[in-house]
């Protein structure tokens, strides 16, 4: 049967999909790392301006602040996105997120190379929060357009995002190394450039799709083998990097292979693509009237956005889904704006429980350097353990993910219960650091490398499920302000109080196991504690989760 020629896709159709969002939103993720590489650039600062130990470490709080207050980014993705917009996108996030990130870095790096005058310090701190501020412009248009897009594998596709942000701090390490080794000033630039001419090429593709489709798992199983293999071979890079002394030739062959990785996503786009295209002309042949083909073919996917839908905005049920213009306050799983989610105890659950996560695991990659000295290790040793951070932070944000969709669809296991687990496991990795023991940093840092990273992935996804998407980037970027919250009270009034009253008067260092065993064993009563609150939050929730999440993951599978 001929088909008319009204049915072919024009090229906007073919691009303007959401496995093209998606590649977008991972290769914007790939160049957002550049906190993660802040001890590149922190000796260039350190020594043109004339700052000591202390200044420094002002100017990092306020990267780790900048970083992690994304309340702005929220409320913007909510106006431009909610229903009532007249223009707009997620595109307008990422473009807000871009000049940020252009300008804070291009100002640093026209200050460290003299050609302005050299600034007091609140100045430079303003410089590194603006650039540190569009990382959340960037991951909340990414993660929640994302959200939007996989309303039935919302744990995968976050767990997705995260893990390409996390890479990327150990993807921007391996272009230093290889163009701008030993020039710190030149990656600054580059920072400055890469990350907002990427964004700018890229913030058109990401856009929100209101369709649904059968095989959404397989291609978004082709995104997460791509994931893994990338950091199979960037850990590979790692460790053989921090061992040897590559030759140029090998480092520009090595990132040519990375840049192939990096190219690969848009293989399950293509492939996606082609496969939704076989399934409408098949679905077109097979209809007995041709004159109704295009309309059968538009109720089709209207029904499968209706369903999609359906399924994002989680409601309560039937009968209280009617119901729910005459209620103020509203249930678990509906759309709840910012002030409705603070007044339930799911919201201030998850942030005790993102403040012991995330802010002893910030507490401890902040301080892993020196404690590696304290205990004896080689500074390649300590240095081969913070390159490979990344890579730990990466398996925790997407195994979380993965392994949670995977067990709430196919045993029902409400996702709080992986909060639970990670930060009991967290509460190990903190004890065997603390035990000083042959080889202990390796393996506890492995530990709360993963069970860090883990929050990134659980907190996101739990917020979207029992808040709804609707302004999900408000919500938990709210939450996530908890991070610097318990970074600072551990790693200023905990960890540091410690050691400098464990230290000698002599160049103010501590030698051995004592240095930190009473910070680490506190962290562990931290994490302690944020487990015992994750399983407080579980218990709240589970019969959320039973009859209403695991039962519409359980419909679409069988659908």
């Amino acid at each position: 049967m001929d088909l008319d020629p009204d049915y072919n896709p024009s090229f906007k159709a073919k691009i303007n999909t959401k496995w093209v969002a998606t590649v977008a939103s991972i290769w914007i993720q790939c160049t957002s790392g550049s906190l993660y590489t802040f001890a590149i650039y922190s000796s260039i600062l350190k020594s043109t301006q004339g700052y000591d130990q202390l200044s420094l470490n002002v100017v990092s709080v306020f990267k780790d602040v900048g970083a992690n207050v994304g309340i702005l980014s929220g409320l913007l993705y909510s106006s431009v996105t909610g229903r009532r917009r007249r223009c707009g996108g997620p595109w307008l996030v990422l473009l807000a997120g871009a000049i940020q990130c252009f300008a804070g870095y291009y100002l640093m790096w026209l200050t460290v190379m003299g050609l302005l005058p050299k600034p007091p310090l609140w100045v430079m701190c303003l410089y590194m929060l603006l650039a540190a501020h569009a990382m959340t412009f960037f991951n909340t248009a990414n993660v929640v357009t994302a959200v939007h897009n996989f309303p039935n594998y919302r744990g995968t596709i976050v767990g997705i995002m995260k893990g390409f942000l996390g890479l990327s701090g150990a993807i921007l390490i391996q272009v230093y190394q290889t163009i701008f080794r030993s020039r710190p000033t030149a990656y600054l630039l580059l920072l400055a450039l890469l990350p907002p001419i990427t964004t700018l090429l890229l913030m058109s593709f990401v856009t929100i799709s209101q369709t649904n489709e059968d095989d959404e798992k397989k291609h978004l199983n082709g995104f997460s083998l791509i994931a893994l293999v990338l950091a199979s071979y960037l850990m590979a890079e790692i460790i053989v990097g921090n061992i040897f002394s590559l030759q140029l030739s090998v480092r520009i062959i090595t990132f040519t292979i990375l840049i192939f990785l990096l190219l690969s996503p848009i293989s399950v786009a293509i492939s996606a693509h082609k496969e939704k295209s076989y399934r409408i002309i098949k679905y077109l042949l097979e209809q007995n009237s041709p004159e109704d083909e295009q309309h059968r073919s538009q109720a089709y996917f209207v029904d499968m956005g209706q369903s999609h839908g359906n399924y994002e905005e989680l409601p309560a049920g039937a009968v209280q889904g009617r119901d729910m213009n005459e209620r103020r306050t509203p249930e678990w799983g509906e759309n709840m704006n910012l002030f409705q989610a603070m007044c339930t105890t799911g919201f201030w659950f998850l942030f005790v429980t993102t403040a012991c996560g995330m802010g002893t695991g910030l507490a401890t990659v902040n301080n892993i350097s020196q404690i590696g000295g304290s205990l004896g290790y080689t500074i390649l040793e300590t240095n081969t353990l913070v390159s490979l951070w990344s890579i730990w932070n990466f398996l925790g944000r997407f195994g979380a993910g993965y392994i949670s969709d995977y067990f709430l669809r196919s045993l029902g296991w409400s996702r709080p219960l992986f909060i639970v687990v990670t930060l009991a496991s967290m509460t190990v990795g903190h004890a065997v650091i603390a035990s000083g023991l042959p080889g202990a940093l390796y393996a506890g840092s492995v530990i709360v490398g993963i069970c860090y990273g883990s929050q990134w992935s659980l907190m996101p996804t739990i917020a979207s499920e029992i808040f709804g998407a609707g302004h999900l980037g408000t919500i938990f970027n709210t939450i996530t302000v908890a991070g610097p919250v318990g970074s600072y009270i551990l790693s200023v009034w905990v960890v540091g109080y410690l050691y400098d009253k464990e230290a000698s008067d002599e160049g103010n260092m501590c030698t051995g196991t004592h240095c930190f065993m009473l910070s680490f064993f506190i962290m562990a009563a931290s994490t302690f504690f944020g487990a015992l609150v994750a399983l407080a939050l579980f218990f709240r929730t589970r019969n959320f989760y039973n009859n209403f999440v695991h039962r519409r993951g359980a419909n679409t599978i069988t659908g």
